[in-house]
């Protein structure tokens, strides 16, 4: 990041907009010590101890205020962050965003992290042939909030290069999330845009002796800047994608509708076990039986016998479901003992009237997890539970363009054909951990079933019911699966 911005041919005026204890800041004046630095941080203990660390430096001037809201006036050659890492609830969201969308005219999800808020305003406090190098999760690459930033970089011509780091380990301490160093600059070299991934250290070290002798990272791929895509996953330029090795895909929205699991607000207020609704007295026509915790749920089928042993061993298997206007007087109190713990001012439950009545959503035929390290997870809800947000509820659709019976659906779903189309549209974040949001899956692909004959519908349902009759008795025999991906590359696989 540091060889980058000395690339500049008359660096004098540098930002380091998160400061901490001036890490960038160190290594540069051990370079170019002529150079001026203005830091930000809002901490006064670590700002104190940076002022006494560069007490030598009167080129350095720091200064205790936020970033975001302060120094819009000026302009620097360079500039090196490390921004803070902070999801929409854990700051002043509503007030930030205001002030980067009226100074940068740009629209912004209400759900933007923080760290992209403060690339954005360095972009546009770059000057012209400035340079700027930021290391950031690089989560926004590939979700919905990324789309308006990544529209602002393309807009402001000045992103060069993406080096994004997929190493196994986490690279962040405190945010299990990967990460990525962007390297930008207001000068005519930005006509397209190189993405670089560094999958080992050996690749990180070779691409760093690379931009200090050239200024250039060995590139994975290169996208001319006015071709990229601020709309879709920005994976598609830097990840070979498994999808485009079949044909007939149609987006899975087409044939199913997900949408997430029930939000409570207070899962520990709100579930449910055997002894506690005992404890309470609670009846059940007040309950919901409901999957709470993606543990509970360890076979691809989930039966009303597998429910039934997760009541006896005292599991949290109801929803607390009082209505508008319960009757019972036991029902009341632990309403009023809720309301004496303070659940109803947490953030969902203080949103609703009635605080205490849950979200309208019906049980799913299909679960799908949310986050995985190996494969999405696919589950038939046999038992015809309810289920909270560590599964996504799949609705099938029914009409004259869509009528996949859920047996099928499911058939596919369950093999590693569909796994790694979906595989896609994922999500990132560090230690191996994946994630899926119901969009990502909703915009993802899928097979076009409709294709297969009637023949091979009905032998696919045939081995479908074999595998689940395997499962159910303890004997899972992979055989009929394979089976069926056979079946699905004779038809899908591109030759």
């Amino acid at each position: 990041m540091i060889d980058w911005v000395c690339r500049h041919p008359s660096l004098k005026y540098v930002l380091e907009p998160a400061f901490g204890l001036g890490v960038f800041s160190r290594l540069l004046l051990s370079r170019k010590p002529e150079v001026e630095i203005t830091g930000f941080d809002i901490d006064p203990v670590i700002l104190n101890e940076a002022r006494n660390s560069f007490k030598n430096f009167p080129n350095v001037n720091l200064v205790l205020a936020d970033y975001l809201f302060n120094d819009w006036q000026n302009q620097y050659d360079g500039i090196l962050c490390n921004p803070p890492y902070f999801k929409f609830h854990d700051y002043e969201n509503k007030r930030t965003l205001k002030e980067i969308r009226e100074r940068l005219k740009v629209n912004l999800n209400g759900f933007t992290n923080i760290y992209t808020l403060f690339l954005l305003k360095s972009i546009y406090q770059l000057k012209d042939g400035g340079r700027a190098a930021y290391i950031i999760p690089s989560e926004f690459l590939n979700s919905d909030y990324g789309t308006y930033v990544k529209r602002y970089l393309i807009d402001s011509q000045s992103l060069n290069h993406i080096l994004i780091f997929d190493f196994k380990e986490n690279i962040f301490d405190d945010a299990l999330t990967t990460s990525a160093i962007l390297l930008l600059s207001k000068d005519a070299s930005t006509s397209s845009v190189s993405f670089t991934t560094i999958e080992s250290r050996q690749q990180f070290e070779q691409a760093k002796i690379q931009i200090k002798h050239t200024g250039k990272a060995p590139a994975s791929n290169i996208i001319r800047a006015k071709e990229l895509n601020p709309d879709i996953k920005w994976r598609a330029y830097y990840q070979k994608q498994l999808s485009t090795k079949y044909k007939h895909l149609i987006p899975f929205k087409q044939v199913a509708r997900v949408v997430r699991g029930i939000a409570t607000g207070s899962n520990e207020y709100f579930t449910f076990n055997r002894e506690k609704v005992k404890h309470f007295n609670i009846p059940q026509s007040y309950l919901l039986p409901c999957m709470t915790k993606s543990k509970d749920a360890h076979s691809p089928f989930f039966t009303k016998e597998q429910f039934e042993h997760l009541v006896c061993t005292n599991a949290n298997v109801y929803l607390f479901h009082a209505g508008k206007s319960p009757k019972d007087p036991a029902v009341w109190n632990y309403i009023k003992l809720g309301e004496k713990k303070g659940v109803h001012k947490k953030f969902l439950t203080s949103k609703r009237t009635p605080w205490y009545i849950n979200e309208n959503r019906p049980p799913s035929p299909i679960w799908v997890s949310v986050f995985n390290r190996s494969r999405v997870k696919f589950i038939r809800n046999e038992a015809g539970i309810y289920n909270l947000t560590a599964f996504h509820c799949v609705y099938l659709k029914s009409d004259l363009f869509s009528n996949i019976e859920a047996d099928l659906l499911f058939a596919y779903l369950l093999t590693n054909i569909a796994r790694e189309i979906f595989s896609d549209n994922r999500r990132e974040y560090g230690d191996g951990l994946k994630k899926f949001e119901p969009n990502d899956l909703n915009n993802g692909l899928m097979l076009d079933l409709s294709r297969l004959s009637r023949e091979e519908q009905e032998e696919i349902k045939i081995l479908y019911h074999a595998y689940r009759k395997s499962v159910l008795e303890n004997k899972e025999n992979q055989a009929p699966l394979e089976e069926i991906e056979n079946i699905l590359k004779g038809k899908y696989l591109r030759r």
